[in-house]
């Protein structure tokens, strides 16, 4: 763990085990260093990437308005689930979309989310492949291309257990009004 929060302080882009899936990340404040992340896996810069926390206590430094019901979704999820929130700040402007609104995902336990609150910042998360490519559900699966374009492999702690699926997404607005993205 030290040496990917050394890797992430200083700019660079890790592979790492989410919450859900293998990632590739990096200081979510860092705009060079998520450029690295859309370059390495030939992603559109117009697409936005997600962002991870360690604790829903920290939305507010992130999110400028956050909906009533959010809340009550990130409490009682039972299952990794990304909001997108309507307008984000204090991240990198090429985390977050064009309209300003940033997708975030609370990480409630395991090496993520110590990741995380030993890191201090939010981190970028995106699955481990080339865009349009199939994302990887092992790291047996991961291309060699990211492999060899990370700054450091995160070597999974034998107790870490993925859940190889990716999280739900939904987009909530101030209204409540929500539409489900990915299930």
């Amino acid at each position: 763990m030290d040496k990917a929060i050394e890797i992430l302080r200083n700019g660079g882009i890790i592979l790492y085990p989410s919450d859900t899936i293998w990632g590739i990340g990096c200081d979510a404040t860092n705009p060079e260093a998520v450029e690295k992340i859309f370059k390495l896996k030939q992603r559109a810069s117009s697409k936005s990437l997600i962002t991870l926390l360690d604790s829903d206590v920290k939305l507010n430094r992130y999110v400028k308005q956050i909906p009533d019901i959010a809340w009550d979704i990130v409490e009682f999820s039972d299952k990794p689930t990304t909001i997108i929130y309507p307008e984000g700040y204090n991240l990198a402007h090429n985390v977050m979309a064009e309209d300003k609104s940033v997708g975030i995902r609370i990480v409630k336990e395991g090496f993520c989310h110590d990741l995380i609150r030993k890191f201090g910042k939010p981190l970028v998360s995106t699955s481990a492949n080339i865009s349009t490519k199939p994302t990887p559900l092992s790291f047996k699966d991961i291309d060699h291309v990211i492999l060899d374009g990370v700054d450091y492999i995160v070597n999974l702690p034998p107790n870490v257990k993925l859940k190889p699926k990716a999280s739900t997404i939904m987009k909530i607005d101030m209204d409540a009004t929500f539409t489900l993205i990915r299930k």
